[in-house]
């Protein structure tokens, strides 16, 4: 029975199989530590030398890092393993060695890494973010289904700007005509607003701007509601609920992932409503104090949540 590692825990005492990469190998002796993911998780594979045939045994001992493989075996459960279990080796195939893989356990630089980008997101950090942003984008959409929204998905190639002309990426469109990668979905959905009341949009986002700071990506994904007959404590209101329950969602579901990236989840843990709110005199005064005292360069660079108190 083919298993995946993130529910092994349900199949303690049966056989099962699981398929996936080699991510780790050590030996001591008569006994093979192979540590096997798939996706899902990881899982520790023993393999004894009085549980598999000689060549069985023989043919792990020479694998390499990331070679594909299939594992059959008996769950146990052992409190010392990551997820609190581990496989027992009763067979093993090789569906395809991998040799002199590039991206070894030691240290590599950032350049190394990119350059191998393909092969850097098998790494556990790698998949940790692409875990985390998926909750995230799953818990976009889901507070807004909750809320009543309705999604509207709007063109990627637009006729015109929303936000200024300077910053548009041009496309050739047909008969010698230009169109440009969208920058928002505003205009589009403030007409289906009127329609459907509160809509929202969720997709990707293009700036034709030089800079490669990650507060000015050329590429990114957003997200875009708009409400008829709201006003701006409506929308202070929507905002502070999405995002405390998208950080709620991967504080409750992504806990290992966190840990991966060690992440400081104390910080996140204190986003609870209500948040702050300040009357733009109040905030403007607060801006003229600190340039005052020459604290404006340094309140800059504080996290937003150290910046409220």
């Amino acid at each position: 029975m083919h298993t995946y590692i993130n529910t092994i825990g349900k199949h303690a005492g049966q056989t099962v199989t699981i398929k996936g990469w080699l991510h780790n190998r050590r030996s001591s002796g008569k006994i093979h530590f192979l540590v096997v993911r798939d996706g899902t998780g990881f899982l520790q594979v023993v393999m004894g030398k009085r549980d598999v045939d000689e060549a069985t045994f023989q043919k792990a001992d020479h694998l390499g890092q990331e070679s594909a493989i299939i594992v059959t075996g008996t769950v146990k459960e052992e409190p010392r393993a990551a997820g609190g279990y581990e496989m027992v080796a009763s067979g093993l195939e090789v569906v395809n060695e991998a040799h002199d893989y590039p991206i070894t356990p030691k240290e590599h630089g950032v350049d190394y890494l990119m350059d191998r980008r393909h092969l850097w997101i098998r790494a556990e950090r790698q998949t940790s973010i692409l875990k985390v942003r998926h909750e995230i984008i799953n818990a976009v959409r889901d507070f807004f289904n909750e809320q009543g929204f309705i999604l509207a998905d709007t063109p990627i190639f637009t006729p015109a700007a929303c936000e200024g002309t300077t910053t548009l990426f041009p496309v050739e469109y047909f008969d010698d005509e230009k169109a440009y990668l969208t920058q928002s979905g505003q205009l589009y959905n403030e007409a289906n607003a009127m329609a459907l009341g509160r809509v929202y949009a969720f997709g990707p986002t293009f700036r034709a701007e030089k800079s490669k700071t990650r507060r000015h990506l050329t590429e990114f994904w957003m997200v875009e509601p708009e409400m008829a007959y709201a006003d701006l404590n409506d929308v202070i209101t929507l905002a502070e609920g999405l995002i405390t329950f998208v950080v709620g969602r991967v504080l409750d579901r992504r806990q290992r992932e966190l840990k991966t990236l060690e992440r400081d989840v104390s910080k996140l843990e204190a986003v609870k409503a209500p948040f702050p709110r300040l009357k733009y005199d109040d905030a403007a005064k607060i801006f003229a104090d600190l340039v005052e005292n020459d604290q404006f360069v340094e309140f800059l660079t504080l996290p937003a949540y150290d910046r409220i108190d």
